[in-house]
């Protein structure tokens, strides 16, 4: 027997569980401007196609809505309840930020009857989470440790944070390509050393500012992930999420099995492209930008608001960010970053090197 047909013997029938943070990464895209109608639409279709996980809420989960990062026009609450609502079969999921959400907004979420709930923090401050992971190891709840900036940390590293995630009572523990940034040999590496290190679930969630997303989503899978990220139409931050109606396909191709039925996600996909997006994410210039740069693809809108406003390239306002490892949450460096860059080149050129544009930071 040659060794791809050993290869999809190994697969036949191993489960892939899939998470839609279309309602919750969605949110970037559209400035968190998503209304009740919306939600529940597309929330409907993708329950009737079978979808594992339906995750909602602002883009930067629980809690988060304010001027620093977008206000959501419906509350937590509301968003939670219109979802839940909405499903009959999918369970509902929640993502929160240590920082931006409390215990008192994961109390709110599991009122509504929340089913799973993801806490992230950035990918070499697995300590964050300890408390929040603790609260809902006690209260029984299933709860996922995931990590986000993941290229700034070796798989090493990984391995070891997720391994302490899990200690604090993560029932699930992953990797966030928050930046778009990795290529298929970035994801295995690392997917394969957290899978050696812990005993629970293994998921990864991917961004396609190089085009990479599904390619990338398939090598987590080959390399042991247990639960995949994705999204209709790759509705999300940047450059868009994996795109799910392609992944499902390709993955029962592959050999793995998904549960879910081809043409209603087929549909529930025309339904997010009609009432979610005025148009499906596309990989633009300064979503390539970000994804070279390795900076958190939720910065978009803000960097081109920003950099229009001080009369500076956004490309440089990017690279920049990158050189100084900006993360989720440090919008404010976004002007500062702005505001030096004018000062230093009069708003006409740039103070970045070729060598600072073109390097990986992997």
């Amino acid at each position: 027997m040659s060794q791809t047909a050993d290869t999809r013997d190994e697969r036949a029938g191993r489960p892939i569980l899939i998470h839609d943070p279309t309602l919750r990464d969605g949110h970037h895209a559209v400035r968190h401007d998503l209304g009740r109608e919306q939600l529940r639409a597309y929330a409907e279709a993708a329950d009737a196609a079978g979808v594992p996980v339906v995750e909602v809420g602002h883009g930067n989960g629980l809690g988060a809505s304010s001027l620093q990062v977008g206000q959501a026009r419906l509350s937590d609450d509301e968003m939670l309840s219109t979802v839940r609502e909405a499903l009959s079969s999918s369970r509902l999921g929640v993502f929160m930020l240590p920082g931006w959400g409390t215990v008192r907004d994961l109390n709110k979420a599991l009122s509504h009857g929340t089913d799973l709930v993801r806490i992230g923090t950035h990918c070499t401050e697995g300590d964050l989470a300890e408390r929040h992971l603790g609260y809902l190891r006690d209260a029984g709840v299933e709860a996922h440790g995931v990590l986000l900036m993941s290229h700034m940390a070796s798989p090493g590293r990984l391995a070891e944070e997720c391994a302490r995630l899990v200690g604090f009572g993560a029932t699930g523990v992953g990797i966030l390509d928050s930046s778009g940034h990795y290529l298929p040999a970035d994801v295995t590496e690392r997917v394969a050393a957290i899978r050696a290190a812990v005993d629970v679930p293994v998921m990864f969630h991917g961004h396609n500012n190089l085009g990479m997303a599904v390619a990338n989503s398939i090598a987590a899978a080959e390399a042991g992930a247990d639960i995949l990220d994705a999204c209709a139409r790759g509705f999300g931050a940047g450059a868009g999420n994996t795109q799910l109606e392609v992944l499902v396909p390709v993955l029962e191709r592959l050999g793995f099995r998904t549960g879910i039925d081809l043409y209603r996600l087929l549909d529930a996909a025309d339904v997010a492209g009609r009432t979610l997006m005025p148009a499906p994410p596309t990989i633009d210039s300064i979503s390539i930008v970000s994804g070279l740069a390795g900076v958190f693809s939720g910065f978009k809108n803000r960097v081109l608001d920003v950099s229009e406003r001080e009369g500076v390239d956004p490309r440089d306002v990017f690279f920049e960010l990158g050189r100084l490892q900006a993360v989720a949450g440090q919008e404010d460096l976004i002007v500062d970053v702005a505001l030096t860059l004018r000062r230093s080149a009069g708003g006409t050129g740039s103070s970045i090197s070729t060598n600072e544009r073109g390097a990986s930071r992997v």
